[in-house]
């Protein structure tokens, strides 16, 4: 595994992922202030600009430190954030990493978490020379298993009581995707 401590721009036929900059506060800020986006993530509804700040710098950080990538999502042509999406759980020993995503509702059911998605897959396996791609989500976040399921992550289970959010515990299903190189 490859690791990186500076984000890379990375494109498709419709998005752009670049470096998350603060003048990106407003808009998660205008995003994680809604409780359908903060629903199934494990984050507080933001109640003010102040967290989407604070947020930015712990995803910034984990870039320099090697600890992770976090992307901005925009469209080609624009440079305003409309969701961030990255690696996080590193694991040089085991060439593995965990994503993560999430998009403004106004994109939703666009296809940008799917294209957002691929772009990863593809740079996780070509450029970090990763083994194994995985994420955990909700069992009833339907919509984000429909974007694993596209790219063709599989299942492997369900994780009962795995995490401890927002005062209680929740199950977490596991979905990978393995290279074939």
């Amino acid at each position: 595994m490859k690791i990186i401590k500076e984000i890379p721009v990375i494109s498709s036929e419709r998005l752009v992922l670049r470096e998350l900059r603060m003048s990106d506060a407003q808009n998660i800020f205008n995003y994680f202030s809604k409780d359908e986006v903060t629903l199934y993530y494990d984050l507080a509804t933001f109640t003010s600009i102040t967290q989407a700040e604070k947020l930015i710098k712990i995803w910034n950080t984990r870039v320099v430190e090697g600890q992770g990538l976090r992307w901005a999502i925009t469209l080609k042509g624009s440079d305003e954030l409309i969701g961030t999406c990255g690696f996080h759980s590193l694991s040089e020993e085991n060439s593995r990493a965990e994503i993560g995503y999430e998009v403004a509702p106004a994109y939703w059911g666009k296809g940008i978490a799917s294209e957002a998605v691929q772009l990863m897959l593809d740079f996780g396996f070509n450029e970090l020379n990763l083994h194994r791609i995985e994420a955990f989500i909700d069992p009833e976040h339907h919509a984000s298993r429909r974007v694993l399921v596209k790219s063709g992550m599989q299942t492997e289970g369900v994780l009962r009581d795995y995490f401890f959010e927002k005062g209680r515990y929740v199950d977490a299903e596991l979905l990978s995707i393995i290279t074939d190189k």
